[in-house]
């Protein structure tokens, strides 16, 4: 019970330390966390509603184009942030009662309250320019996050340890990940995709993750591609993989 206790209070002072790290030195501190999704929703919205009059979904290009968004960056912003984990707590990781997982731990509660946060103030923001808004669905709402959130623990476990291993990876990960933004059906409907790019972009489990969380807020008929069995089994597999390598392969303390 001590241990775990300890383990608890280390967790803790991880998430108050990356408070004061990530928000606290910075003007505008947490405000920032707003401004990157209000400045994307704002700049597609106005890119798009100059040559169409209807988004592809619904009745408001800022709706569609934040649930979107929000829905990326439930994965996306979990994967960068927990990647970086150990290597931005280097020092700290040479206590002996620190533990590799506690600064992951850490870093991975104080993303999921900000996206949570976020989240609900751009989505209740956006939905209320929405005409006739759909009942929200939350059991669709929670199955995407938890989706996007075990999905981006396997694979940030994994970079963690590749990251300090393999250096090289780290820039390939990143080149060969920068498309992702625009083949998850960010601002698009990849259902409405033709053949053979349909397919394609419904074999990424990313934007499968965005349809389901966009039925949340527009109703089933925004599932059109999905397959629950793929995505769960998808996030399920690279989690484990992910925990796998990551105590296989110690990674923090000093050689």
């Amino acid at each position: 019970m001590d241990h775990q206790s300890a383990h608890l209070r280390i967790v803790i002072a991880f998430v108050m330390r990356e408070v004061a790290t990530r928000y606290g030195r910075s003007p505008g501190g947490y405000l920032w966390a707003l401004l990157e999704p209000i400045a994307y929703v704002a700049m597609m919205s106005a890119i798009f509603s100059s040559f169409a009059r209807v988004p592809a979904m619904g009745e408001s290009f800022p709706h569609f184009f934040a649930t979107g968004f929000i829905a990326y960056g439930m994965y996306n912003g979990m994967v960068n942030y927990l990647s970086s984990s150990i290597a931005a707590n280097k020092n700290l990781m040479q206590y002996p009662r620190v533990a590799p997982i506690d600064p992951i731990v850490g870093r991975a509660i104080l993303q999921a309250l900000t996206s949570i946060v976020v989240g609900f103030i751009i989505l209740a923001g956006t939905r209320k320019l929405e005409a006739h808004p759909h009942d929200i669905i939350w059991s669709a709402v929670l199955e995407a996050v938890i989706f996007a959130w075990t999905l981006a623990s396997g694979v940030a476990l994994t970079n963690i340890v590749l990251f300090e291993r393999f250096p090289l990876y780290q820039k390939i990960f990143g080149i060969v990940t920068r498309p992702l933004f625009m083949l998850s059906g960010v601002f698009y409907i990849p259902s409405q995709m033709p053949h053979p790019y349909r397919e394609v972009l419904l074999a990424n489990p990313i934007t499968q993750i965005v349809i389901i969380f966009r039925e949340g807020f527009y109703g089933v008929r925004a599932t059109d591609g999905v397959n629950f069995s793929y995505v769960f089994w998808w996030s399920i597999v690279v989690a484990f993989v992910g925990l796998f390598i990551f105590t296989m392969w110690p990674v923090g303390r000093t050689r």
